[in-house]
C-alpha cells in the first residue's frame, strides 16, 4: 500500500538521519574539529559572543549543506511522488528561506541568552534558562496565531455563516469564548487537510485549512472542531504546559550534570568552552530519545479523551469516523502501523485503535446507533 511505503520511508530516513546526525557531531567532537573551529574562528576575533554565533552559524550551514539531498527528497520528492503536495520548486525553496528567516530571528536572540546565562550563572544556567525559555514559549505561543503564521498563511475570517454558528455553540460549550473562525490556505502547499484550536488568552482561536472546508461536510468539519475543543474541556493545554515545564526543568538540569560530567571525556575542562558546547546536543539526543515514548503514550491519552468528547458534544459518532477515514486516505496515514511504532513514535492513536474506540464507547454510551458495523481495519 502507498500508505506504508511513504510512512515506512519517512520513518525509516528520519531514524537514519537521527543516528547519523548524532554520529556525526561525536566525531566532530571527539576527533578535535571542533575545537579547531573555534581556534579559527578566534584567529579573526577574540569577543567571545562573536565567536559562538559564528561557530553555530558555521555548523548549522554546514549542517544544512550536508543534509540538503536528504531534506529535499522528503519534504519535496516524497511529498510530490504520493502526490501530496501542490508546491512548485519554486515555492518550496521561498517557503524554506522564510523559515529559515523566521527561525534566525527567534532563535539567534535565545542562543545569545542561552551563551549570556551559561556565562553569567555557571552552573545554575539550566535553572535561569529553563525559567526564561518558558516565559518565551508563552510570549510564542500569543504571538504565533497573528504573527508567525501569516508569514507562512493567508488567514481570513470564516465566511460560512452557518458553519460559524455550529462551531460558535460547541465553542460556548465547552466554555470557550471564540471571537472569530479563521480559514488558512493549506492548499497551497499542500493537498493535507488540517485544523488546529490556536493561540493563548485573547489570541486563542479557530483555524480550518481549506482543504478540509473545500472537501468535508459540515457534519464532518463540527467533529474535527469539536475534537479539538475538547483538548481544551479536558484542560489538556494546561496539562500540557505544567508537563512540558516540569519536563523541561528537570532535563535542562539532567543536562547539565551530564554535561559537566563528560567534559573530561572530550578533554574540556569548562563548561564555558564553546568547543565543548555540542556535548549538550548530544545528551540533548540521548533524553530526547528517552522521552519520545513517555509525552507520546500521554499525547494518546489526551486524543481518546478529545475523541469521546467529540461524540459526545456532537453525538454524531459516524461522521466523525467518515472524517477519520477519510482525513487519513487524504494526509495517506499509515491505518495499523507496527505497534512498537505506533508506541514509540505515534504522538496520535493509529486511526484503527481510534475506531475501535469510538465504536466501543459510542456503544457504550447509547449516543446513537451506528450505521457502520464493519471493523475498522476494512473501513475505506
Amino acid at each position: 500500500m502507498d500508505s506504508k511505503k511513504y510512512n515506512n520511508t519517512k520513518l525509516f530516513i528520519g531514524i537514519a538521519k537521527g543516528i547519523i546526525s548524532f554520529i556525526l557531531l561525536f566525531l566532530f567532537v571527539q576527533l578535535g574539529y571542533s575545537l579547531m573551529l573555534e581556534d579559527y574562528i578566534r584567529s579573526f576575533t577574540q569577543n567571545d559572543y562573536y565567536v559562538f554565533i559564528i561557530y553555530v552559524f558555521a555548523i548549522g550551514i554546514i549542517s544544512s549543506i550536508l543534509f540538503a539531498p536528504v531534506n529535499f527528497y522528503t519534504g519535496f520528492y516524497l511529498e510530490h511522488k504520493y502526490n501530496l503536495s501542490n508546491q512548485t520548486f519554486k515555492k518550496y525553496i521561498l517557503e524554506n528561506i522564510k523559515s529559515i528567516l523566521v527561525g534566525l530571528v527567534i532563535g539567534v536572540p535565545i542562543l545569545l541568552l542561552f551563551f549570556f546565562v551559561l556565562n553569567q550563572f555557571k552552573d545554575l544556567w539550566w535553572l535561569i534558562f529553563a525559567s526564561a525559555m518558558f516565559l518565551i514559549s508563552v510570549v510564542l505561543s500569543q504571538i504565533f496565531p497573528i504573527l508567525i503564521m501569516p508569514i507562512f498563511y493567508k488567514i481570513i475570517p470564516l465566511n460560512d455563516e452557518e458553519l460559524k454558528t455550529r462551531i460558535t455553540k460547541l465553542a460556548e460549550g465547552a466554555g470557550i469564548t471564540v471571537q472569530n473562525v479563521f480559514s488558512f490556505n493549506m492548499s497551497k502547499n499542500t493537498k493535507k487537510a488540517n485544523a488546529a484550536f490556536t493561540g493563548l488568552g485573547k489570541t486563542k482561536r479557530i483555524i480550518l485549512g481549506d482543504t478540509l472546508l473545500n472537501d468535508y461536510s459540515k457534519d464532518e468539519i463540527e467533529t474535527v472542531i469539536a475534537h479539538e475543543l475538547g483538548h481544551y474541556k479536558h484542560k489538556h493545554i494546561q496539562k500540557n504546559i505544567l508537563f512540558g515545564t516540569v519536563t523541561s526543568f528537570l532535563t535542562f538540569f539532567i543536562i547539565s550534570l551530564l554535561y559537566k560530567n563528560s567534559l573530561s571525556w572530550f578533554d574540556f575542562n569548562s563548561i564555558l568552552q564553546i568547543a565543548a558546547l555540542p556535548i549538550l546536543s548530544l545528551w540533548a539526543m540521548v533524553i530526547g530519545l528517552i522521552q519520545t515514548p513517555i509525552s507520546n503514550i500521554l499525547s494518546r491519552k489526551y486524543e481518546y479523551e478529545a475523541d469521546r468528547y467529540a461524540i459526545q458534544s456532537t453525538r454524531k459518532p459516524d461522521s466523525f469516523i467518515n472524517t477519520l477515514n477519510k482525513l487519513t486516505d487524504q494526509n495517506l496515514g499509515d491505518r495499523q502501523p507496527h505497534p512498537f511504532v505506533e508506541w514509540f513514535y505515534y504522538s496520535h492513536p493509529s486511526i484503527k485503535n481510534r475506531i475501535d474506540a469510538i465504536v466501543k464507547f459510542a456503544k457504550e454510551k447509547k449516543i446513537v446507533e451506528l450505521k457502520n458495523e464493519q471493523p475498522a481495519e476494512v473501513i475505506v
